[in-house]
Protein backbone atom coordinates (compact mmCIF):
# COMPACT_ATOMS: atom_id res chain seq x y z
CA UNK A 1 0.00 0.00 0.00
CA UNK A 2 1.53 3.34 -1.27
CA UNK A 3 0.13 7.06 0.30
CA UNK A 4 0.78 9.64 -2.12
CA UNK A 5 0.33 13.42 -0.89
CA UNK A 6 -1.76 15.68 -3.93
CA UNK A 7 -1.15 19.07 -2.88
CA UNK A 8 0.55 20.04 -5.53
CA UNK A 9 0.15 20.23 -9.59
CA UNK A 10 -2.61 17.55 -10.95
CA UNK A 11 -3.46 14.47 -10.81
CA UNK A 12 -6.23 11.94 -13.12
CA UNK A 13 -7.78 8.27 -11.45
CA UNK A 14 -9.48 6.86 -14.43
CA UNK A 15 -11.05 4.04 -15.75
CA UNK A 16 -12.62 2.93 -11.86
CA UNK A 17 -15.71 1.85 -10.52
CA UNK A 18 -16.35 5.47 -8.10
CA UNK A 19 -17.92 4.27 -5.45
CA UNK A 20 -19.11 7.96 -3.70
CA UNK A 21 -22.14 9.04 -2.02
CA UNK A 22 -24.17 5.73 -1.72
CA UNK A 23 -23.48 5.56 -6.13
CA UNK A 24 -21.42 3.49 -8.40
CA UNK A 25 -20.11 5.57 -11.32
CA UNK A 26 -18.59 2.94 -14.01
CA UNK A 27 -15.68 3.83 -15.76
CA UNK A 28 -15.00 6.73 -14.23
CA UNK A 29 -12.71 9.28 -13.48
CA UNK A 30 -11.69 11.72 -10.98
CA UNK A 31 -9.22 15.21 -11.23
CA UNK A 32 -7.44 16.65 -7.99
CA UNK A 33 -5.63 19.65 -8.62
CA UNK A 34 -3.38 21.02 -5.99
CA UNK A 35 -5.02 18.44 -3.74
CA UNK A 36 -9.24 19.49 -4.58
CA UNK A 37 -11.27 17.65 -6.87
CA UNK A 38 -11.76 19.78 -9.46
CA UNK A 39 -13.50 17.67 -12.39
CA UNK A 40 -15.32 14.43 -12.77
CA UNK A 41 -16.71 12.28 -15.56
CA UNK A 42 -16.72 9.14 -16.95
CA UNK A 43 -14.89 7.35 -20.25
CA UNK A 44 -11.98 9.02 -21.91
CA UNK A 45 -13.16 12.55 -21.44
CA UNK A 46 -10.36 13.45 -19.25
CA UNK A 47 -7.81 16.11 -20.27
CA UNK A 48 -4.22 15.87 -19.71
CA UNK A 49 -2.15 16.15 -15.85
CA UNK A 50 0.60 16.28 -14.52
CA UNK A 51 0.33 12.89 -13.30
CA UNK A 52 -2.13 10.18 -15.15
CA UNK A 53 -2.71 7.04 -12.89
CA UNK A 54 -5.03 4.00 -14.93
CA UNK A 55 -6.65 2.58 -12.12
CA UNK A 56 -6.90 -1.22 -13.96
CA UNK A 57 -3.50 -0.47 -14.93
CA UNK A 58 -2.77 -0.72 -10.48
CA UNK A 59 -5.20 -2.26 -9.37
CA UNK A 60 -6.70 -4.51 -11.95
CA UNK A 61 -9.70 -4.99 -13.30
CA UNK A 62 -12.70 -3.70 -11.59
CA UNK A 63 -10.38 -1.32 -9.65
CA UNK A 64 -12.27 0.61 -6.95
CA UNK A 65 -12.05 4.39 -6.31
CA UNK A 66 -13.22 5.54 -3.30
CA UNK A 67 -12.92 8.79 -1.10
CA UNK A 68 -10.67 8.75 1.63
CA UNK A 69 -12.06 6.76 4.85
CA UNK A 70 -12.88 9.15 7.94
CA UNK A 71 -12.53 7.38 11.71
CA UNK A 72 -14.38 9.29 14.29
CA UNK A 73 -13.43 6.94 17.10
CA UNK A 74 -9.65 5.40 17.26
CA UNK A 75 -7.42 5.08 19.68
CA UNK A 76 -4.55 3.89 18.33
CA UNK A 77 -2.05 1.53 16.19
CA UNK A 78 1.61 0.31 14.93
CA UNK A 79 2.19 -0.47 18.66
CA UNK A 80 1.25 3.48 19.72
CA UNK A 81 -1.60 4.28 21.69
CA UNK A 82 -2.96 8.13 21.27
CA UNK A 83 -3.14 8.84 24.66
CA UNK A 84 0.39 8.58 24.86
CA UNK A 85 1.31 12.25 22.75
CA UNK A 86 2.08 13.40 19.67
CA UNK A 87 4.47 10.99 18.35
CA UNK A 88 2.14 7.76 19.20
CA UNK A 89 -0.40 9.56 17.28
CA UNK A 90 2.06 10.22 14.50
CA UNK A 91 2.93 6.59 14.61
CA UNK A 92 -0.90 5.30 14.47
CA UNK A 93 -1.92 7.55 12.23
CA UNK A 94 0.93 6.66 9.58
CA UNK A 95 -0.51 2.76 9.93
CA UNK A 96 -4.11 3.67 9.58
CA UNK A 97 -3.63 5.97 6.64
CA UNK A 98 -1.51 3.36 4.80
CA UNK A 99 -5.19 1.14 5.44
CA UNK A 100 -7.15 4.68 3.56
CA UNK A 101 -7.91 6.27 6.75
CA UNK A 102 -7.01 9.64 5.32
CA UNK A 103 -8.91 11.84 8.02
CA UNK A 104 -9.43 11.03 11.86
CA UNK A 105 -10.59 12.06 14.91
CA UNK A 106 -7.83 11.27 17.97
CA UNK A 107 -10.17 9.20 20.82
CA UNK A 108 -8.84 9.40 24.38
CA UNK A 109 -9.71 6.66 26.89
CA UNK A 110 -10.74 8.13 29.95
CA UNK A 111 -7.80 9.77 32.71
CA UNK A 112 -7.74 12.39 35.34
CA UNK A 113 -9.14 15.80 34.01
CA UNK A 114 -5.51 17.42 34.00
CA UNK A 115 -4.40 14.79 31.63
CA UNK A 116 -7.33 14.92 29.36
CA UNK A 117 -7.08 18.61 29.56
CA UNK A 118 -3.27 18.09 28.26
CA UNK A 119 -4.59 16.01 25.57
CA UNK A 120 -7.10 17.68 24.17
CA UNK A 121 -4.45 20.89 24.44
CA UNK A 122 -1.99 18.81 22.42
CA UNK A 123 -4.08 17.62 19.82
CA UNK A 124 -5.61 21.22 19.45
CA UNK A 125 -1.50 22.16 18.38
CA UNK A 126 -0.91 18.73 16.30
CA UNK A 127 -3.88 20.11 14.34
CA UNK A 128 -1.86 23.10 13.07
CA UNK A 129 0.98 20.90 11.43
CA UNK A 130 -0.65 17.39 10.76
CA UNK A 131 -3.46 18.44 8.77
CA UNK A 132 -5.11 15.00 8.71
CA UNK A 133 -6.05 14.86 12.33
CA UNK A 134 -9.56 16.50 12.68
CA UNK A 135 -9.85 16.97 16.28
CA UNK A 136 -10.39 14.84 19.75
CA UNK A 137 -12.87 13.03 20.98
CA UNK A 138 -12.92 12.68 24.64
CA UNK A 139 -14.88 8.77 25.42
CA UNK A 140 -14.66 9.50 28.74
CA UNK A 141 -14.35 10.23 31.74
CA UNK A 142 -18.50 10.96 31.75
CA UNK A 143 -19.23 7.35 31.81
CA UNK A 144 -21.74 4.98 33.36
CA UNK A 145 -19.28 2.53 35.70
CA UNK A 146 -21.82 -0.12 35.24
CA UNK A 147 -20.87 -0.33 31.77
CA UNK A 148 -16.90 0.98 31.79
CA UNK A 149 -15.69 -1.19 29.27
CA UNK A 150 -12.07 -1.25 29.26
CA UNK A 151 -12.22 2.52 31.27
CA UNK A 152 -10.96 2.78 34.26
CA UNK A 153 -14.41 2.84 36.80
CA UNK A 154 -12.00 4.88 39.30
CA UNK A 155 -11.33 7.71 37.29
CA UNK A 156 -15.09 7.84 35.92
CA UNK A 157 -17.14 10.96 37.20
CA UNK A 158 -20.61 12.63 36.75
CA UNK A 159 -20.23 15.28 34.05
CA UNK A 160 -20.37 18.19 36.27
CA UNK A 161 -20.52 21.86 34.05
CA UNK A 162 -16.95 22.92 35.14
CA UNK A 163 -15.75 19.89 34.33
CA UNK A 164 -17.01 19.42 30.90
CA UNK A 165 -16.01 23.23 30.44
CA UNK A 166 -12.62 22.65 31.22
CA UNK A 167 -12.17 20.08 29.10
CA UNK A 168 -14.05 21.68 26.02
CA UNK A 169 -11.94 25.00 26.37
CA UNK A 170 -8.62 23.42 26.44
CA UNK A 171 -9.30 21.92 23.36
CA UNK A 172 -9.74 25.58 22.05
CA UNK A 173 -12.93 24.25 19.53
CA UNK A 174 -11.00 21.05 18.28
CA UNK A 175 -13.31 18.63 20.29
CA UNK A 176 -15.17 17.10 17.84
CA UNK A 177 -17.25 14.77 20.25
CA UNK A 178 -17.85 13.59 23.98
CA UNK A 179 -19.54 10.79 25.05
CA UNK A 180 -21.81 10.90 27.64
CA UNK A 181 -23.90 8.39 29.95
CA UNK A 182 -27.16 11.01 29.78
CA UNK A 183 -28.99 9.09 32.64
CA UNK A 184 -25.68 10.36 35.26
CA UNK A 185 -26.72 13.52 37.35
CA UNK A 186 -26.15 16.60 34.86
CA UNK A 187 -25.93 14.41 31.80
CA UNK A 188 -28.65 15.83 30.13
CA UNK A 189 -27.83 19.31 30.54
CA UNK A 190 -23.90 18.20 29.89
CA UNK A 191 -25.33 17.10 26.43
CA UNK A 192 -26.72 20.85 25.21
CA UNK A 193 -23.26 21.98 26.63
CA UNK A 194 -20.94 19.98 24.37
CA UNK A 195 -23.84 20.73 21.87
CA UNK A 196 -23.71 24.79 22.46
CA UNK A 197 -19.57 24.50 22.41
CA UNK A 198 -19.96 23.36 18.81
CA UNK A 199 -19.01 19.21 19.55
CA UNK A 200 -20.59 16.49 18.59
CA UNK A 201 -22.51 14.71 22.11
CA UNK A 202 -22.75 11.34 22.00
CA UNK A 203 -24.64 8.61 23.86
CA UNK A 204 -22.34 5.69 24.95
CA UNK A 205 -21.21 3.48 27.81
CA UNK A 206 -24.54 3.94 29.14
CA UNK A 207 -27.25 2.12 31.49
CA UNK A 208 -30.08 4.56 29.21
CA UNK A 209 -33.53 3.19 28.42
CA UNK A 210 -35.18 4.23 25.46
CA UNK A 211 -37.27 6.71 27.19
CA UNK A 212 -33.40 8.41 28.36
CA UNK A 213 -31.89 8.11 24.93
CA UNK A 214 -34.77 9.96 23.64
CA UNK A 215 -34.25 12.63 26.12
CA UNK A 216 -30.49 12.65 24.77
CA UNK A 217 -31.11 12.63 21.52
CA UNK A 218 -33.97 15.98 22.13
CA UNK A 219 -31.28 17.51 23.92
CA UNK A 220 -28.89 17.50 20.88
CA UNK A 221 -26.54 14.15 20.92
CA UNK A 222 -26.32 13.01 17.49
CA UNK A 223 -24.14 9.86 17.82
CA UNK A 224 -24.50 6.49 19.79
CA UNK A 225 -21.23 5.10 20.53
CA UNK A 226 -20.30 1.87 19.47
CA UNK A 227 -23.77 0.67 18.88
CA UNK A 228 -24.72 -2.57 21.34
CA UNK A 229 -21.55 -2.12 23.15
CA UNK A 230 -21.55 -1.06 26.19
CA UNK A 231 -24.91 -0.48 26.59
CA UNK A 232 -28.28 -2.56 27.36
CA UNK A 233 -29.16 -4.80 24.08
CA UNK A 234 -32.28 -4.90 22.22
CA UNK A 235 -35.20 -6.78 24.34
CA UNK A 236 -39.16 -6.86 22.92
CA UNK A 237 -40.49 -4.76 25.97
CA UNK A 238 -37.14 -2.70 26.83
CA UNK A 239 -36.26 -1.59 23.21
CA UNK A 240 -32.86 0.51 24.86
CA UNK A 241 -31.08 3.35 23.15
CA UNK A 242 -30.00 1.06 20.14
CA UNK A 243 -33.75 1.34 18.83
CA UNK A 244 -33.75 4.37 19.90
CA UNK A 245 -31.21 5.92 17.89
CA UNK A 246 -32.37 4.23 14.91
CA UNK A 247 -36.05 5.74 15.15
CA UNK A 248 -34.15 9.23 15.25
CA UNK A 249 -33.32 10.40 11.92
CA UNK A 250 -30.80 13.32 13.73
CA UNK A 251 -28.76 10.00 15.14
CA UNK A 252 -25.65 8.70 13.52
CA UNK A 253 -25.38 5.01 14.79
CA UNK A 254 -21.26 4.07 15.38
CA UNK A 255 -20.14 0.54 14.34
CA UNK A 256 -17.20 -1.85 14.85
CA UNK A 257 -17.39 -4.24 11.87
CA UNK A 258 -14.77 -6.48 13.30
CA UNK A 259 -16.85 -9.95 13.85
CA UNK A 260 -15.73 -9.31 17.24
CA UNK A 261 -18.06 -6.54 19.17
CA UNK A 262 -20.45 -7.31 16.21
CA UNK A 263 -21.82 -10.69 14.68
CA UNK A 264 -22.21 -10.24 11.08
CA UNK A 265 -26.05 -10.46 10.96
CA UNK A 266 -26.04 -7.90 13.57
CA UNK A 267 -24.08 -5.26 11.34
CA UNK A 268 -26.47 -6.10 8.53
CA UNK A 269 -29.60 -5.15 11.00
CA UNK A 270 -27.61 -1.88 11.72
CA UNK A 271 -27.38 -0.82 7.92
CA UNK A 272 -31.35 -2.09 8.05
CA UNK A 273 -32.23 -0.11 10.32
CA UNK A 274 -30.57 2.92 10.03
CA UNK A 275 -29.43 3.39 6.34
CA UNK A 276 -27.52 5.89 5.59
CA UNK A 277 -26.68 6.92 9.43
CA UNK A 278 -24.40 4.36 10.18
CA UNK A 279 -20.42 5.25 10.72
CA UNK A 280 -18.10 2.15 10.31
CA UNK A 281 -15.45 3.53 13.28
CA UNK A 282 -11.96 1.23 14.35
CA UNK A 283 -12.19 1.64 18.13
CA UNK A 284 -8.26 0.66 17.18
CA UNK A 285 -5.93 0.46 19.96
CA UNK A 286 -2.13 0.21 19.75
CA UNK A 287 -2.31 -3.30 18.68
CA UNK A 288 -3.93 -2.64 14.97
CA UNK A 289 -1.17 -3.77 12.72
CA UNK A 290 0.69 -4.81 15.49
CA UNK A 291 1.18 -8.57 17.08
CA UNK A 292 -0.50 -10.44 20.16
CA UNK A 293 0.33 -9.46 23.33
CA UNK A 294 0.14 -6.76 26.36
CA UNK A 295 -0.69 -3.19 25.95
CA UNK A 296 -2.07 -0.66 27.59
CA UNK A 297 -4.88 1.72 27.09
CA UNK A 298 -4.96 4.48 29.47
CA UNK A 299 -4.80 3.26 32.52
CA UNK A 300 -5.89 -0.60 31.68
CA UNK A 301 -3.73 -3.64 30.83
CA UNK A 302 -4.85 -5.02 27.96
CA UNK A 303 -3.75 -8.52 26.43
CA UNK A 304 -4.36 -9.00 22.76
CA UNK A 305 -4.69 -12.90 21.95
CA UNK A 306 -5.42 -13.76 18.27
CA UNK A 307 -6.49 -10.19 17.31
CA UNK A 308 -8.90 -9.55 20.10
CA UNK A 309 -8.24 -7.29 22.99
CA UNK A 310 -9.59 -7.73 26.21
CA UNK A 311 -9.19 -6.17 29.80
CA UNK A 312 -6.62 -7.98 32.31
CA UNK A 313 -8.93 -7.43 35.04
CA UNK A 314 -12.72 -7.70 33.70
CA UNK A 315 -12.16 -9.87 30.49
CA UNK A 316 -14.09 -6.95 29.04
CA UNK A 317 -13.44 -6.34 25.49
CA UNK A 318 -10.78 -2.86 25.48
CA UNK A 319 -11.01 -1.43 21.44
CA UNK A 320 -9.97 -3.57 18.36
CA UNK A 321 -7.51 -4.08 16.00
CA UNK A 322 -9.28 -3.37 13.24
CA UNK A 323 -8.37 -0.97 10.63
CA UNK A 324 -11.00 0.37 8.02
CA UNK A 325 -10.10 -1.22 4.78
CA UNK A 326 -11.01 -4.23 6.60
CA UNK A 327 -14.05 -3.16 8.33
CA UNK A 328 -15.41 -2.15 4.57
CA UNK A 329 -14.63 -6.30 3.49
CA UNK A 330 -16.50 -7.38 6.53
CA UNK A 331 -19.70 -5.22 6.39
CA UNK A 332 -19.85 -6.38 2.44
CA UNK A 333 -19.30 -9.90 3.50
CA UNK A 334 -21.96 -9.18 5.70
CA UNK A 335 -24.35 -8.89 3.35
CA UNK A 336 -24.66 -4.91 3.10
CA UNK A 337 -24.07 -3.17 0.04
CA UNK A 338 -20.63 -2.03 -1.41
CA UNK A 339 -21.84 1.76 -1.48
CA UNK A 340 -23.72 1.64 1.68
CA UNK A 341 -20.27 0.51 3.41
CA UNK A 342 -18.31 3.19 1.75
CA UNK A 343 -20.91 5.59 2.69
CA UNK A 344 -20.54 4.51 6.07
CA UNK A 345 -16.32 4.96 6.10
CA UNK A 346 -16.58 8.32 4.31
CA UNK A 347 -19.59 10.61 4.21
CA UNK A 348 -21.66 9.70 7.15
CA UNK A 349 -19.24 9.69 9.65
CA UNK A 350 -17.62 13.49 8.09
CA UNK A 351 -21.37 14.44 8.50
CA UNK A 352 -21.38 13.36 11.91
CA UNK A 353 -18.82 15.50 13.47
CA UNK A 354 -19.66 18.38 11.11
CA UNK A 355 -16.88 18.69 8.57
CA UNK A 356 -18.84 16.89 5.71
CA UNK A 357 -18.95 19.75 3.63
CA UNK A 358 -15.16 19.15 3.40
CA UNK A 359 -14.54 15.66 3.47
CA UNK A 360 -16.15 11.77 2.40
CA UNK A 361 -16.66 12.86 -1.10
CA UNK A 362 -15.07 13.29 -4.06
CA UNK A 363 -17.75 15.66 -5.25
CA UNK A 364 -16.23 18.72 -6.76
CA UNK A 365 -14.65 20.95 -4.47
CA UNK A 366 -13.71 18.51 -1.65
CA UNK A 367 -10.92 17.56 -0.34
CA UNK A 368 -8.45 15.02 -3.06
CA UNK A 369 -8.92 12.26 -0.48
CA UNK A 370 -8.70 8.93 -2.97
CA UNK A 371 -8.38 4.93 -1.92
CA UNK A 372 -8.25 2.94 -5.09
CA UNK A 373 -8.78 -0.45 -4.30
CA UNK A 374 -8.90 -4.26 -6.50
CA UNK A 375 -11.54 -6.38 -6.71
CA UNK A 376 -10.96 -8.16 -3.46
CA UNK A 377 -11.43 -4.63 -1.65
CA UNK A 378 -7.96 -4.93 -0.65
CA UNK A 379 -6.22 -1.20 -0.36
CA UNK A 380 -3.79 -0.52 -3.02
CA UNK A 381 -2.93 3.76 -3.19
CA UNK A 382 -3.99 5.62 -1.34
CA UNK A 383 -3.84 9.84 -2.01
CA UNK A 384 -4.00 12.50 0.65
CA UNK A 385 -5.13 15.79 -0.69
CA UNK A 386 -5.23 19.52 0.79
CA UNK A 387 -7.35 20.01 3.69
CA UNK A 388 -9.95 23.11 3.64
CA UNK A 389 -10.37 24.90 5.95
CA UNK A 390 -12.33 23.91 8.75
Amino acid sequence: MTVHRTTTGSLVIHSARIVDRGEIVEDGWVRIEKGVVAARGTGATWSPADVVVDARELAGADAVLTPGFVDIHGHGGAGAAFDDGVDAIRTGRELHRAHGTTRAVVSLVTASLDDLARSVSAIADLMKTDSDILGSHLEGPFLDPGHHGAHEPSLLREPAAADVARLLEAGRGTVRQVTVAPELPGGLDAVRQIVAAGAAAAVGHTNADAATANAAFEAGASILTHAFNAMPGIHHRAPGPVLAAAADHRVVLEGIADDVHLDPFVIKLLFDSAPGRVALITDAMAAAGSSDGHYDLGAVSVTVENGIARADDTGSIAGSTLTQDVALQRAVGAGVALPQVVRALTETPARAIGVGDAFGSLQIGCCGDAVLMDAELRVVHVWVGERPTL
